[in-house]
């Protein structure tokens, strides 16, 4: 192989491909237990662009490996730990899709509140007629304290993009921001007990697992909502689909699950909740943004000799075991 080698194992964005051919030797192999590559081929590979999981099993395959640049902001599938053990740089694609996840963020919460997918369909379903008119929603966002469940890159424009609403905002995290204009809250029990929203956009760690319990839940009470742009992991679904049907929660918009791409039929069946699959960062513009900057990961570390977006937690330049 005259050039460098980058594997991309399953499907990705095509415009990651589009950027790479001319470049470099792209190796196309299908998601398995075991990548199906014999050792030849394996040692020629120095990269990987890949969108989903990336485990340390399939780094041990490819002892060449400098570089695995991830389609994604989370990065909580690819095994950073061995990445960092083994001298891998680890990229992400930060802050281009910031903006598409906050908005998205407020519309869920608009819908949400005001029952608004619920009043297109009942429009649709040919319901409105003469002297018929869509049933007041119950709630609605004026006055109401909001509360983010983290506060970083994207907590922080869903906060901005609230301020005109001229609700009062908060919000909990591990430590306090500094610069932040938001009241802190230090533990999320205390936060979902002063707010009457609570929009969760933290990442998938052993920290964040079924923090939004029955008791958190039990705190935003009966004309809380909950909406939940980050992870599914960080809710318990159970808990969240008895306080829907119980009344217990007002309502709750959700843009990712547990168990993607399974959603529980409890929440399924929970005219109270607005259901997203996943598409927070789904619009053209923004995830062909975040192609490019997979690429441009990849140009840069073997043009330059360092990548534009790596992780914290691997070395910004690789050294080989």
């Amino acid at each position: 192989m005259s050039r460098i080698a980058i594997l991309v194992p399953g499907k990705i964005h095509e415009r990651v491909l589009e950027r790479l051919k001319d470049r470099f030797e792209i190796i196309a192999v299908a998601r398995e237990e075991k990548l199906a590559l014999d050792g030849e081929t394996a040692r020629h590979i120095r990269g990987v662009a890949v969108s989903g999981a990336f485990p340390g099993r399939w780094m041990d395959q490819l002892p060449g490996v400098e570089v695995i640049a991830s389609f994604g902001v989370g990065y909580d599938g690819m095994d950073v730990k061995r990445a960092a053990e083994k001298g891998i740089v680890v990229t992400n694609t930060p802050d281009v899709l910031n903006d598409e996840v906050a908005d998205t963020a407020i519309g869920l919460l608009l819908n949400t509140i005001r029952e608004l997918p619920r009043a297109e369909a009942w429009l649709r379903a040919g319901n409105w007629k003469s002297g018929t008119a869509y049933p007041l929603s119950r709630f609605s966002l004026k006055g109401r304290h909001v509360g983010l469940y983290g506060l970083g890159r994207i907590g922080l424009e869903i906060a901005r993009r609230l301020e005109p609403f001229k609700v009062k905002i908060s919000y909990h995290t591990r430590s306090r921001h500094a610069d932040a204009p938001y009241d802190y809250y230090p533990t999320l029990k205390g936060l979902a007990e002063a707010v009457d929203t609570l929009i969760a956009i933290v990442p998938k760690t052993p920290q964040t697992h079924k923090t939004i319990d029955g008791d958190i839940l039990a705190a935003l009470g009966p004309n809380g909502i909950l909406i939940n742009v980050g992870r599914g992991w960080t809710v318990d679904e159970e808990a969240l689909s008895a306080a829907l049907a119980s009344g217990a929660l007002g309502g709750a918009g959700l843009d990712v699950f547990y168990d993607e791409p399974t959603v529980p039929a409890t929440l399924m069946e929970a005219a109270n909740a607005v259901l997203l699959p996943h598409v927070a960062s789904a619009s053209e513009p923004t995830r062909n943004a975040m192609a490019h900057l997979v690429a441009d990961n990849l140009i840069a570390w073997f043009e330059r000799g360092a990548a534009l977006t790596p992780v914290p937690e691997t070395p910004q330049k690789a050294e080989r075991n």
